[in-house]
């Protein structure tokens, strides 16, 4: 310790001395007279404590404390005087004075100096803090600002005042709130008192008003400062700006807000595939997941079905950093799903690959109306071969037909006559199997008539027991005075088919079918219940014992190419047709069905009172003909033979041709002699329609029998009384006379 001793009395120093060097044996002490001695020493070595008396020959002790706080204001200045007053002592103090002792107390000037050094310390490290806190606080970009105890700022950091302006932080070193916003004020003053009354740090978010008038957000800590004792002296605050965060957050709020108006469904995962980080509203109604719930580990697995392309997508997506296509997804509710989804890969300001963005959108309504159309167009198509086809079956038949007719009149037999009504019953059931497919193929309503539901069941019934399984038992019940009904035989007859072959196929390991038909009146609440009219009905159900149909499909069994079956194994149309019958018949349907126990479909027709029942009258011959001459046009041969036979045998006289160009040759030939012409509608080269053209060309006014294979092919002509007529292949022989019939003058028998 080096110690300065300003002293004019050389006794009073030694004694000075031997207090201290007893204290600190090496202590070097200089011991100075003269304000010129003093200003000399202290400008010349570093010194760790002053001691100075009070009055001196032309110095005083106050005016050496003055030169010493300019020149080392760090050293301690302790006043050693025996003439230094009490309110001088105190004055000295207040100077800078670090202590004061009476010469004639000579014991306390030790302690005195230990407390001394001791101040100087702490003095030396709190400015050490404070130097620290202010390079620090100078440096950072957090806005720094310390307030006492009543909330007046001490000071502002640069950033601080960067934001606020060096003008502003001065005319407020008295309110510290005057920045903030009004509305926010308050708030910000009572989190400020509770720091104070509890020492405990507190948070505040609140807006800053700029002198400029502008906004700006900020989070603030504030924290209390304590003194040496513990007491609560100053209350530090560090704040940030988060103005432009905030901003982001409601950009980020906004465009999440349109992202979940979205129809697609968006979403953001880890580059693993698993972890989803984003999922809009879309996604949530596609897939029926909440956002919470995707947040889960592995919950996307939960979407991706098995089998699915996934995996392949992921490879394509890191190797290009984009992939598109078509994926088969399920729902919460276990729904498949088909979406056309589009994949990004997300990447850091790097250029590293961080995450996956997808945008999906549904398309399986669109991917089963596309299936709809390629089915319906294949049906079209069908529809068009159907038409082709019937026309050749057509032309088959009527030779069958036309045959029987010529047959029962020359061959009186009865086994022969027995044979040849079945010939002509199952050349019937064959005319109207083809009119059936055509009228499913082009979408037109059958003929309708008064007929007994229970022989139509009766026939199916016998199909069956010949074509299903043994391990399936066929029962039927219905009743013996089951009512009529107004509808179509074929038609009814593929309801009832179709019914019982989708049984059948719910029945693998066998089971049992009945059908069974009943009378019931229907009432207001049941018609109501089905859009129907409350009336008679007859009711026919189809019941099985099989696998039944799931809750969750059987809304959908109706629709158009819906099918549970495996590929090739069914079209799906089998249940929308009869339901397209049943309900064109004035009728309606019900299902009830039981996983496991099986299915039963109910059918309700409207019945009619039967006609009154016609008179037997003997089978009429064959109408014959008054010599007219025919000009048959027709170019399927065996038609051709067998029409010319007919009308021959039944008194025309016929010219045939094998055309239409040859038809009409002939016609321009004999005109004069030719009653009526027959003509096939769909022949090679010249057509029907052109056929009739040409005819009338020639002859304004002459009579014609258009015949035509291919249901409603009337290709434009219309029907006239006495001069044009159609006739539907295949034909009986009465009713090919008949034709004629329509068209020729009544003559005399000849």
């Amino acid at each position: 310790m080096h110690t300065l001793h300003l002293e004019d009395s050389p006794e009073d120093g030694e004694l000075v001395h031997a207090l201290l060097r007893s204290e600190w044996p090496e202590c070097q002490i200089t011991r100075v007279e003269s304000r010129e001695q003093f200003e000399a020493a202290i400008g010349s070595v570093r010194f760790d404590l002053i001691l100075s008396d009070n009055s001196l020959p032309g110095f005083d002790g106050r005016a050496a404390l003055d030169e010493a706080i300019q020149v080392c204001p760090d050293t301690p200045f302790i006043f050693l005087s025996g003439t230094l007053g009490e309110e001088r002592a105190i004055e000295a103090l207040r100077q800078g004075a670090a202590d004061y002792v009476v010469k004639d107390r000579p014991a306390r000037l030790v302690p005195a100096i230990r407390q001394a050094f001791h101040r100087r310390r702490v003095e030396l490290e709190l400015r050490n803090h404070r130097e620290r806190f202010r390079q620090i606080a100078e440096s950072v970009t957090d806005m720094i600002k310390v307030l006492d105890l009543n909330g007046c700022c001490l000071y502002y950091n640069p950033a601080y005042r960067a934001i606020l302006g060096e003008g502003y932080a001065a005319k407020h070193g008295n309110d510290a709130f005057a920045e903030i916003h009004p509305d926010d004020r308050d708030r910000v003053r009572r989190a400020f008192n509770e720091v104070v009354g509890s020492g405990r740090p507190q948070e505040a978010v609140y807006r800053l008003v700029m002198p400029t008038g502008a906004i700006r957000h900020i989070e603030a800590l504030a924290s209390v400062i304590r003194d040496a004792s513990g007491m609560v002296t100053n209350v530090l605050v560090v704040a940030r700006d988060v103005t432009a965060r905030r901003e982001a957050e409601v950009r980020l709020r906004e465009q999440a807000a349109l992202l979940d108006k979205a129809d697609d469904a968006i979403l953001v995962r880890a580059l693993d595939g698993e972890k989803v980080t984003y999922w809009n509203k879309g996604a949530e109604r596609l897939y029926g997941w909440t956002a919470e719930e995707m947040a889960a580990p592995g919950a996307y697995s939960q979407i991706v079905r098995a089998g699915d392309q996934t995996q392949k997508a992921q490879k394509a997506l890191m190797a290009e950093g984009e992939w598109t296509g078509e994926l088969r997804h399920v729902t919460k509710a276990g729904k498949e799903v088909r979406v056309h989804s589009r994949w990004t890969l997300l990447r850091d300001p790097q250029g590293q690959p961080t995450g996956i963005l997808s945008l999906s959108r549904d398309i399986t309504e669109q991917k089963e109306l596309e299936t709809q159309l390629l089915r319906s167009q294949r049906l079209e198509s069908i529809g068009m071969l159907a038409g082709g086809i019937a026309h050749d079956l057509n032309n088959v038949l009527a030779p069958i037909l036309m045959s029987v007719n010529l047959l029962q009149e020359k061959v009186p037999d009865p086994e022969a006559q027995r044979m040849l009504k079945i010939l002509d019953s199952s050349a019937h059931r064959g005319a109207d199997l083809v009119r059936q497919i055509l009228a499913f193929a082009r979408g037109s309503v059958g003929e309708r008539a008064e007929l007994r539901p229970k022989l139509v069941i009766r026939d199916v019934a016998q199909l069956l027991a010949e074509t299903l399984p043994r391990s399936v038992k066929i029962e039927t019940d219905y009743a013996t005075d089951l009512w009529l009904i107004s509808g179509n035989s074929t038609e009814l007859g593929q309801v009832v088919m179709n019914l019982c072959v989708n049984a059948r196929d719910a029945m693998p390991g066998g089971g049992t079918l009945a059908v069974r038909a009943h009378n019931l009146q229907v009432d207001e609440a049941l018609a109501r219940a089905n859009g129907a009219q409350p009336g008679p009905y007859v009711a026919i159900s189809v019941a099985d014992t099989g696998s039944g149909i799931p809750p969750e499909i059987i809304e959908r069994i109706f629709d158009p190419f819906f099918t549970t079956k495996a590929a090739g194994k069914g079209t799906g149309l089998g249940l929308s047709t009869v339901l397209g019958i049943v309900r064109s018949h004035g009728g309606f349907l019900q299902v009830q069905s039981e996983v496991g126990r099986g299915t039963e479909f109910r059918l309700f027709f409207p019945a009619v009172e039967a006609s009154a029942a016609p008179e037997v009258k003997a089978e009429a011959a064959l109408p014959r003909g008054r010599g007219e001459t025919v000009l048959l046009i027709e170019d399927e041969e065996g038609v051709r033979k067998i029409v010319r036979a007919l009308l021959e045998s039944r008194g025309y006289k016929v010219i045939a041709a094998s055309d239409g160009a040859t038809g009409v040759a002939l016609y321009r030939d004999h005109r004069a002699e030719v009653d009526v012409v027959l003509t096939d509608m769909m022949m090679p080269g010249l057509q029907g329609k052109q056929v009739v053209a040409s005819l009338r060309e020639i002859n304004p006014v002459v009579k014609i029998v258009v015949m035509s294979g291919v249901l409603g092919d009337s290709d434009g002509l219309e029907e006239q009384p006495g001069q044009l007529t159609f006739l539907q292949k295949p034909m009986t022989a009465d009713q090919l006379l008949k034709a004629f019939r329509r068209v020729l003058p009544e003559r005399p028998q000849p």
